[in-house]
């Protein structure tokens, strides 16, 4: 059954855990903390599949647990939440509360010497001040932030157009045409494969950085699609091909978490300022749901119309968010806000550029302030 209520917390949540970690992570560890999000995401998933069993949880007898045990993790969160201090830089940058800033980071990090940091919000405060705290419309409509919104956005739809959710909602059926005696018991190997990669990509995040693991990424999956669909097309004639089939399927899931699956979620909140950081959230978060609920809804489809060339398709779309993302995408592990922000600014300026964008960042602030 739809519950509008869930779907509505998953959806702030997504957005908002993200945009958290990244304000008040060291730029040292962001890639890592950020990919803990995902982390928990499909330790949750692996869990829910174990559980889910029909021996377990599953069946006639112990249903009613397994409902009620969706609400425990809410619960532990609830209670845990007033332990999370507020974010130093919604405090320093948005509400101008310096020490109520310097408390924060205290509490997050100990006793120390909190000049940098506090000197680096200083000069990010500064760059707000110029700008507004831009809405998603005036996002939508600005010149000045279309570089940073196109990536955000192709970002999070490399990561559902991939054909990822394809593999974790219909992977039983998937490993059923393979030719695998016990699919269900595949499908949570699929799971513990997701848990594992994305354990690799915590430790790898902040040395190869992220543009460097999307690459791998999706590189990776266009290939194992290939071999997904060779498997597939072959599997009758040969019936090693249904092995071939199954690891290219683990392999597509390894490839995703080393960088495809965590990336987007956490690499919005480092693209973007203070100003127009909530909105670029909020509609990369849309773009990621609304292509998940499309890719959802019509995989059955496809399959049933391209039969065993369905990953065909993918691999076209992983080929063009690999070219995209060797062109587009910027390196931003190691680097401040300002620095990164720096980039996409060096980037308008190499454009045939007028005083356009200038002017629309004043008429911005202007009908904020107003």
């Amino acid at each position: 059954m739809w519950k509008p209520h869930i779907m509505v917390i998953s959806g702030l949540t997504s957005g908002l855990v993200p945009m958290y970690i990244g304000e008040i992570a060291p730029k040292a560890y962001r890639g890592a903390l950020g990919t803990l999000h995902q982390l928990a995401i499909v330790t949750g998933i692996l869990i829910s599949q174990v559980i889910g069993l029909d021996f377990v949880l599953s069946n006639d007898d112990m249903w009613p647990l397994l409902l009620g045990l969706s609400g425990a993790p809410a619960i532990l969160q609830s209670l845990l939440l007033p332990l999370c201090p507020e974010s130093p830089r919604y405090l320093y940058i948005l509400l101008g509360k310096d020490q109520e800033a310097k408390k924060s980071l205290y509490r997050l990090k100990g006793p120390y010497d909190a000049t940098s940091d506090l000197e680096e919000m200083r000069r990010e405060k500064e760059e707000a001040d110029k700008e507004a705290r831009v809405s998603i419309l005036s996002l939508i409509r600005s010149s000045v932030y279309r570089q940073q919104l196109f990536v955000a956005l192709m970002m999070h739809l490399s990561q559902q157009l991939s054909g990822i959710n394809a593999i974790f909602y219909y992977s039983t059926s998937i490993f059923s045409r393979a030719g695998v005696a016990q699919p269900v018991y595949a499908t949570i190997g699929v799971g513990v494969i997701n848990t594992v990669f994305t354990l690799v990509s915590v430790a790898l995040v902040d040395k190869a950085g992220r543009r460097t693991l999307t690459l791998i990424g999706l590189g990776g999956m266009c290939c194992c699609a290939i071999a997904m669909t060779v498997g597939l097309k072959f599997q009758h004639e040969y019936s090693w091909m249904s092995y071939v089939s199954m690891s290219a399927i683990f392999l597509f899931v390894s490839f995703f978490e080393i960088g495809p699956g965590p990336i987007p979620w956490f690499i919005v909140a480092e693209l973007f300022s203070q100003g127009p950081r909530p909105a670029a959230i909020a509609l990369a978060g849309c773009c990621n749901w609304t292509s998940n609920f499309i890719i959802g809804m019509t995989f059955q489809y496809i399959q049933a119309w391209l039969d065993c060339y369905v990953f065909i398709l993918f691999a076209v779309l992983l080929l063009g968010f690999t070219v995209f993302a060797y062109l587009r995408v910027p390196e931003t592990k190691g680097k401040t806000f300002e620095e990164i922000a720096a980039v996409f600014q060096k980037g308008r300026k190499k454009q045939a550029q007028s005083p356009k964008d200038d002017t629309e960042l004043q008429q911005l602030k202007t009908s904020t302030d107003a």
